[in-house]
C-alpha cells in the first residue's frame, strides 16, 4: 500500500493499551481506525462491567494515566485511585479524544487471514452481544489489546461445573464477575449478607480486595492460598524520589547493566550484599507498616525481589486487607488450596484433607491467555504468535549472565526446557510476521507503570506501521526470533517459574521494576532520547519520572522523520 496512512486498522480491545493506541494512530494521521469491543463501554478491566467496590489501582496516584490527559483527583487518602475512578478516567479520554472511533458491544469470534495463501490483511469475525447476530471485518492493519485479563481461569476441579457435578448447592463464580453478582443480589433485594459463608480462592490482589470489600460490609470470608501475594507497604508515603524515581529500577537487574552503578549492584560481591539488604529491609519493613506479625499466614508470600507477583499497598488502610485479617476479620487458611466440592453440597474440601463450609465460593484464580480463543491453529502458526520450546542452545546462554552476583542462589525452579519462549519481538510484534507491518501488539509486556509503557509503545508501533526509516528493527525474521529467545533466557535466569506462571498474552516480557530500562531500548529503537528525566552522574537515579517527557513523542518522532527524508 503506498500510503500507510490510509490503511485501515482494527484494534482489537478497549482497555487502556488500545485506548492511548487508536489515539497515537489518529494524530499521526490514520484515518481509518476502529476499536472493536465486546463491553458497552471504554475502560477493558476498568470498564463499567467489570469494576466493582473496594477494587483499587496497584500504582501510586498519578502514575497510570496517559499524557494528554491529566490524572482524576484521587478521593482516597491513600492517593490509591478506586475501580471506579480508574472507569471514569477512561471514559473520559475516550469521550475527549476517540468519538466515534469504538464499536461497542461486538465479541471477537475468531481473527484469521482472508484466504488460506494470504499473507496480509485480516479478517475480523464478531458477533453482536445483543443479537448474537455474526459478521466479518476486515482490516489491513490489527493490534492486538486483549490484555492478560479479561479471560477467567478457572481449574477444572473447582469449577462451577465440577461443583453441580457434586451437587453443590452455593454459588461459584470467578472474582471479575464479582459486580455482576452484586448487582444481581441487589435486584433480589438482598445486601452482601445474601452471599453467606464465603470461601475465596487465590491469594492475589482481587482475592484480597473481595475479601476486604466483605469484611467492610459485615460478612466474614476464608481466604484460601498456597502463598499471597507479595507487597510492599510503608508508615508514611514514600517521597517521589523514591517510588516514582529509577531507584528500584536500578536495585533490579536488566538483561543489559547500562550504568556503572547498575554494573556495581548486580556483578560485585559488595553491590550484591547491598541490594539485597536495601530489598530485605523493604520486605520487612512492609510487613510491619502492614502489621504482619511473625507467626501470621500472611507472611506466607512470593518473593519481592525473585517474583513479580507484587502489590504496592502504599501505608496501609485502616479497612484494608491486612488490617482486616490483623483484627480478625478476614479468616486466612494457608498454606493450603482448594481441591474439591465436599459430598455434602456445602462445603469445599482442602488439599490437606481439611473442609470448609461455603455458601458462596469466589474463584480469585487469575486469568488465561486471551489469545487462544482468536486464532485458529493454522493463523496462529503463519502469524507466529505462540510460544515455543527454548532453543536448546540457547538454555545454555542463561549462563551469560553467571557475572551477575545479585542473581546468586535462586530459588528452586523447573527446568528451563519447560519454561516455554516468547514468539514475540519487544513483546509488539511476532518475529515471524516482522516484514509484513501489518500486525502488532500492545499490552504483552508486564510492567508496574502501564500508562508509560502503553503510550510509548503505540508510537513503537505506529512508527512500524508508518515504515519509519529511523525505526531500528532486526535485519531478518530470524533475528528476530533470536532477540525473543535470548529475552526468554534471561527471563529464565531473572525470575525463575515465573513464565509458567504469567498467562502468554502478558508475558512477552516481565519488564517488572526494570521498565524504564525497557522502555529507553523502545525509545533508542525509535532513534529517541533516553533517560529522559534526567540528572546528574550522582541524582539521576532519585529524578522522579513524569509523563511530560512523553508528551511531545509524536512531534519528535516527526523531526526525526523530516530529517531523514531531507
Amino acid at each position: 500500500m503506498s500510503d500507510p496512512k490510509a490503511s485501515s486498522i482494527g484494534i482489537l480491545g478497549s482497555g487502556a493499551a488500545g485506548l492511548i493506541t487508536a489515539y497515537t494512530l489518529l494524530r499521526d494521521g490514520f484515518t481509518n481506525v476502529t476499536i472493536i469491543s465486546r463491553d458497552s463501554k471504554p475502560g477493558g478491566v476498568w470498564s463499567d462491567e467489570r469494576v466493582y467496590p473496594g477494587l483499587t489501582i496497584n500504582n501510586v496516584y498519578g502514575e497510570f494515566r496517559f499524557s494528554p490527559q491529566p490524572s482524576l483527583a484521587a478521593k482516597d487518602d491513600s492517593k490509591r485511585l478506586s475501580g471506579f475512578e480508574m472507569r471514569d478516567y477512561m471514559k473520559k479520554f475516550a469521550d475527549n479524544y476517540l468519538e466515534g472511533v469504538i464499536r461497542y458491544g461486538f465479541h471477537i469470534i475468531g481473527v484469521m487471514r482472508p484466504s488460506n495463501n494470504s499473507s496480509s490483511g485480516w479478517n475480523v469475525r464478531v458477533e453482536d452481544v445483543r443479537t448474537k447476530q455474526q459478521q466479518t471485518l476486515t482490516f489491513d492493519r490489527i493490534v492486538l489489546c486483549t490484555g492478560g485479563c479479561s479471560e477467567p481461569y478457572i481449574p477444572e476441579e473447582i469449577s462451577p461445573k465440577s461443583a453441580k457435578h457434586a451437587s453443590f448447592k452455593g454459588h461459584v463464580f470467578h472474582s471479575s464477575q464479582f459486580r455482576t453478582q452484586l448487582d444481581k443480589l441487589q435486584a433480589e433485594g438482598k445486601d452482601e449478607r445474601g452471599f453467606g459463608e464465603v470461601v475465596i480462592v487465590g491469594g492475589g490482589k482481587s482475592a484480597q480486595d473481595v475479601a476486604a470489600y466483605l469484611a467492610n460490609k459485615g460478612v466474614r470470608s476464608s481466604v484460601v492460598f498456597d502463598k499471597a501475594d507479595a507487597f510492599l507497604a510503608v508508615t508514611s508515603p514514600l517521597p517521589d524520589a523514591i517510588r516514582r524515581s529509577r531507584f528500584l529500577s536500578i536495585l533490579s537487574p536488566h538483561s543489559s547493566l547500562n550504568s556503572r552503578l547498575e554494573r556495581f549492584l548486580h556483578t560485585t560481591s559488595l553491590g550484591s550484599t547491598i541490594t539485597h539488604f536495601i530489598w530485605n529491609k523493604i520486605i520487612a519493613g512492609s510487613f510491619d507498616a502492614a502489621g504482619v506479625t511473625k507467626d501470621s499466614p500472611l507472611r506466607n508470600t512470593q518473593d519481592a525481589f525473585w517474583g513479580v507477583r507484587i502489590n504496592d499497598e502504599g501505608v496501609p488502610k485502616p479497612n484494608g486487607f491486612h488490617m482486616l485479617v490483623k483484627e480478625g476479620k478476614i479468616d486466612i487458611v494457608a498454606p493450603a488450596r482448594v481441591a474439591s466440592y465436599s459430598s455434602d453440597g456445602e462445603s469445599v474440601i482442602l488439599n490437606n484433607g481439611g473442609k470448609l463450609k461455603a455458601d458462596t465460593v469466589v474463584l480469585a484464580t487469575g486469568y488465561t491467555s486471551s489469545w487462544h480463543p482468536l486464532f485458529d491453529e493454522q493463523t496462529a502458526a503463519g502469524l507466529g504468535i505462540n510460544r515455543h520450546p527454548p532453543d536448546p542452545s540457547l538454555v545454555k546462554s542463561e549462563d551469560k549472565w553467571n557475572n551477575y552476583v545479585s542473581l546468586s542462589n535462586p530459588p528452586a525452579a523447573h527446568p528451563s526446557s519447560e519454561q516455554w519462549a516468547s514468539s514475540i519481538y519487544r513483546g509488539i510484534v511476532p518475529a515471524k510476521n516482522l516484514f509484513n507491518r501489518d500486525f502488532a501488539i500492545n499490552g504483552a509486556v508486564f510492567t508496574t507503570n502501564n500508562g508509560y509503557a502503553f503510550e510509548v509503545t503505540a508510537h513503537w508501533i505506529s512508527s512500524y506501521f508508518l515504515n519509519d526509516s529511523n525505526l531500528k528493527l532486526p535485519s531478518s525474521p530470524e533475528e528476530a526470533l533470536a532477540h525473543a529467545d535470548r529475552n526468554s533466557a534471561w527471563l529464565r535466569k531473572r525470575y525463575p517459574d515465573m513464565l509458567l506462571w504469567a498467562n502468554e498474552s502478558y508475558s512477552s516480557n516481565l519488564a517488572f521494576w526494570t521498565w524504564p530500562q525497557v522502555i529507553d531500548e523502545m525509545l533508542s529503537d525509535m532513534g529517541l532520547k533516553v533517560y529522559r528525566s534526567g540528572g546528574s552522574w550522582l541524582t539521576w537515579p532519585f529524578k522522579v519520572i513524569e509523563l511530560k517527557e512523553i508528551e511531545k513523542l509524536k512531534e519528535e518522532r516527526d523531526e526525526l522523520r523530516l530529517e531523514t527524508e531531507s
